[in-house]
């Protein structure tokens, strides 16, 4: 393979260098603004300049184009002052415009950026890598987003307290802001120097225009910010925020006949508390005791195959808030591939779905926690102004129990034990921000006693080191990061986690392996090495990212594998400005090569892909994988390595202006395995409509058809032998997200969520695995022949399934569970959303769901249309109160 890498590379280098050559950006220096502290009364909000104290400083302005020409003037004038008191910061933004009449003011919930905005960035730490960032929209909608990673990073659930309001004059249109300090963090000293930077985009020509000159081949933004002077004694903020919630929830779903937990109709009242206090003017200790952590939109539907977790986003504000100093991603590669999910935090383990579930016998009902109760979680973060980051959490879940019921007699089981948590984080600047060193370290602890659960890690520990190291105006760089693990419980538990699906140290054919079934504790290591440049118009990231076989992240992290070794390779060159039909244009090269500790080379793959925007503000984009090696040694859930065909895949996409008041975005993904083998095909498709200011809904329906000769069913014994059952799978999904969003005012919306999923797999071709490695397809396996495979229904389980008599006596030899099966689910969220005074809000919900396991024999678009409309759904009507404390 050494000589298609090499091939590959030259060619894409040839090419890219006869396309553009990196252009040099216009110098413009930095810039700076001088402010002053407030000589008169305090501005009125009302996005007029007429008062007094607005003739104390000059405009500031000159704003230069980013896109999509890079360097030119922009093509409407800005301009802005700023102000100071005690406690706040005055902006007034002028934008000019020379078609007033023609300004986009969309209405939308906050953080949802339509239409013209302005934005002002503050680096208050002037750390030269975090800033604060304000939103202002036309018509007069919020957005803030914290940014870290020197701008890699833009995390928009960061909601602080600020002030807005907008006015559109003969001129243009203007904004008045007032940012209190204590939403800031800075130093305790007597003047001031600020990161400052400021960008308006000119909606109609899709424009973005900035003040401080910062040229998109950077790949950098905080380090170039200009600099805001004359912050002459102000203090920071001690801030307490104390936030206190009532919520009233009823219930509804199907009654159950016999069934005492299944009456039709459940309701509560809870309350609970969330809060902040500024320990000092750098460090924040956010709180939360009995958290409500009901989320707006669910989690999509997702039905894997391949035995992997799904990795969802963190949406609960708590743990959303200061997580970039949490963060320890284990590699993070330009090249992307599934352990890009592996962290040593993953915040969704806290509060998650119970790990025990309970056996019923005839008669028995069982309440069933959902979700575990995090009785009380705090947070200590913050930056010193010496540059060191520190990120302290601790939170506690509670004891769950399940209910039992047999005619009136109850009892409980245990099905979470009392469990703590613990984080810590700790960064340190170097340099300005050049050179960053860090740690990270992670704790479960388990109350097992007087629990039967010992198949739980009594205690999980984790930890790394983290560095990197800039140079050339943080163009390139190269760092480095070091993990560990170590997992202690009973026999039972650090068996079950050598056998789990991302260990199996039982694997038949895995030399470098075996199970200790003495152990009672199992330790790893990881990490990354890598080498990029991120600034100019040719790009890259290289490097290596491994993982131990005993390497075991689950419990407070997310890993999705153990056991690998990755080289990966990006490459990438960016045409930023205009040239013949193209507004901007890019194109990129990657390859992976993969082992296991054993030094079996598993996997490897080739990929180009190109993207462009037109003119017209149409765009496409396209690409192709070739896979030349793909073994894996999880296909067969603990069997032995599984060779899976060579293919190629390519994906294809095209979207339309968004600047329009109907857009569209089609994507369609194929996959082609070589001997006739394996068949993907994804479609998906997207339209938003805008029919006015205030309102716009879109669809997004998708279909999948995923097609596979070897697909693990089961694991049997036969004849000392041990079979490993696999069949060709055949999976059709067909799913769709349907939003609605009407806002009344910039603080008062409705919105709508409503998400169909249903997929159908059906099995056939039963066969059991001969020489898992041969080259040829067809001799990896042996079908059962006729007479050897029986379907038939087993009445005590009341479920179908395959009886086998491989030796052909009229005996039967095994059995296994037909694998066919449909799965149905339907949620939506109706919400009225009001902040009636900045950080406090209340909600109006009403929540619908049902999930079903349908026929598989049943067409697909049947299953979708009987589920979706029957009767077996479960409501929940709920209104939430908040009231934000400023101390």
């Amino acid at each position: 393979m050494k000589t298609p890498f090499l091939t590959l590379f030259c060619c894409f280098t040839f090419l890219i260098s006869l396309s553009a050559q990196d252009s040099e950006s216009l110098f413009f220096g930095k810039k700076t603004y001088v402010t002053q502290r407030l000589q008169s009364a305090a501005p009125t909000l009302d996005g007029q300049f007429d008062e007094a104290c607005w003739k104390q400083v000059q405009w500031g302005g000159t704003f230069i184009q980013q896109e999509p020409v890079d360097s030119a003037r922009a093509s409407q004038r800005t301009a802005f002052k700023i102000l100071y008191d005690d406690r706040n910061l005055y902006v007034a933004f002028r934008c000019y415009d020379t078609d007033p009449d023609q300004i986009v003011k969309r209405m939308s919930r906050r953080d949802n950026f339509e239409g013209d905005w302005v934005e002002i960035n503050i680096d208050s730490y002037h750390d030269l890598r975090t800033a604060f960032s304000f939103t202002i929209t036309a018509a007069g909608v919020k957005g803030d987003e914290f940014i870290s990673n020197n701008g890699n990073n833009w995390d928009s659930n960061w909601n602080p307290i600020w002030y807005v309001k907008t006015a559109v004059d003969e001129e243009g249109w203007t904004a008045e802001v007032r940012i209190p300090f204590s939403q800031l963090r800075f130093g305790d000293k007597e003047e001031h120097v600020w990161g400052l930077q400021f960008t308006r985009r000119d909606f109609r020509k899709d424009e973005r225009s900035i003040w401080q000159h910062i040229p998109r081949t950077a790949g950098v933004w905080v380090s170039q910010f200009g600099e805001l002077h004359g912050l002459i004694g102000i203090k920071p903020q001690k801030q307490i925020e104390i936030q206190p919630y009532l919520l009233a929830q009823a219930e509804t779903f199907e009654k159950e006949e016999n069934n005492p937990f299944a009456t039709g109709s459940d309701s509560r009242i809870d309350v609970g508390l969330d809060g902040k206090v500024a320990v000092t003017s750098d460090l924040i200790l956010d709180f939360t005791i009995n958290p409500d952590f009901g989320q707006v939109d669910a989690d999509p539907a997702a039905v894997r195959l391949d035995g992997f977790q799904n990795f969802f986003g963190e949406r609960r504000p708590f743990f959303i808030e200061s997580r970039n100093i949490f963060d320890y991603t284990v590699t993070g590669s330009g090249a992307g591939g599934p352990y890009d999910n592996d962290v040593l935090f993953y915040s969704r383990r806290i509060g998650g779905a119970p790990h025990g579930s309970v056996d019923l016998a005839s008669g028995e009902y069982a309440e069933e926690p959902t979700n575990t109760s995090i009785l009380g979680a705090a947070k200590f973060s913050g930056k010193t102004k010496k540059g060191l980051s520190i990120g302290i959490l601790e939170s506690v879940t509670a004891r769950e129990k399940a209910i039992i019921d047999h005619e009136g007699d109850r009892r409980s089981e245990i099905v979470e034990p009392l469990t703590s948590y613990f984080v810590g984080r700790l960064q340190q600047d170097y340099d300005g921000g050049n050179r960053v060193i860090g740690g990270m370290f992670t704790a479960v602890n388990r109350q097992l006693q007087e629990t039967e659960m010992d198949d739980l890690h009594r205690s999980a520990y984790s930890g790394g080191i983290d560095f990197i190291q800039f140079w050339d105006n943080q163009s390139w760089y190269v760092s480095a990061k070091g993990i560990f693990s170590a997992v202690h419980g009973s026999k039972n538990a650090i068996y079950e986690t050598q056998t789990a699906f991302e260990h199996a140290f039982h694997r038949p054919d895995a030399e470098h392996l075996s199970v200790d079934t003495n152990a009672t504790t199992l330790a790893g290591h990881g990490g990354t090495l890598k080498v990029g440049k991120r600034g100019g118009n040719w790009k890259f990231d290289t490097g290596l990212t491994w993982r131990s076989p005993g390497l075991e992240l689950n419990d407070i992290g997310f890993m999705n594998n153990a056991d690998d070794i990755t080289h990966f390779f990006w490459g990438g060159y960016r045409i930023n400005q205009p040239f013949s039909i193209f507004r901007n244009f890019s194109v990129n090269y990657n390859h992976w090569t993969s082992w296991d500790f054993g030094g079996n080379n598993l996997y490897q793959a080739v990929n180009t892909n190109g993207h462009a925007q037109f003119k017209n503000f149409w765009g496409m984009g396209t690409g192709m994988t070739y896979e030349h090696l793909n073994i894996s040694n999880n296909a067969l859930f603990g069997g032995p390595a599984l060779r899976r065909p060579r293919s190629i895949g390519n994906f294809l996409y095209f979207y339309s202006d968004s600047r329009k008041a109907v857009t569209l975005n089609f994507n369609t993904y194929h996959s082609w395995g070589f001997e006739n083998t394996v068949r993907v095909r994804n479609y998906n498709f997207w339209l938003r409509a805008q029919p006015s200011d205030a309102f716009n809904f879109s669809i997004g329906p998708g279909y999948n058809h995923f097609h596979r000769p070897i697909q693990n069913v089961d694991e049997q014994d036969y004849e000392g032998q041990t079979r490993y059952i696999a069949a060709t799978v055949d999976q059709k999904t067909i799913n769709a997200q349907i939003r609605l969003n009407y806002a009344i005012t910039p603080n008062l919306t409705i919105q709508y969520y409503g998400q169909p999923f249903v997929t159908r797999v059906r099995y056939k071709d039963f066969k059991y695995i001969t020489n898992s490695l041969a080259e040829n397809h067809v001799d990896r396996f042996q079908p059962y022949e006729g007479g050897q495979l029986n379907k038939v229904y087993i009445e005590e389980d009341e479920d179908w399934a395959y009886q086998i008599d491989e030796n052909k006596d009229k005996e039967v030899d095994y059995t296994f569970g037909d694998p066919d099966f449909t799965y149905f689910q339907f949620r939506s969220n109706l919400v009225a959303r009001w902040e009636y005074i900045p950080g406090s809000e209340i909600f109006l919900v009403w929540s619908q769901g049902r999930t079903e396991n349908d026929d598989p024999t049943k067409n697909l678009f049947r299953s979708l249309n009987d589920n979706l409309f029957s009767s077996n759904a479960e409501n929940i009507f709920l209104v939430k109160f908040t009231y934000r404390f400023l101390l």
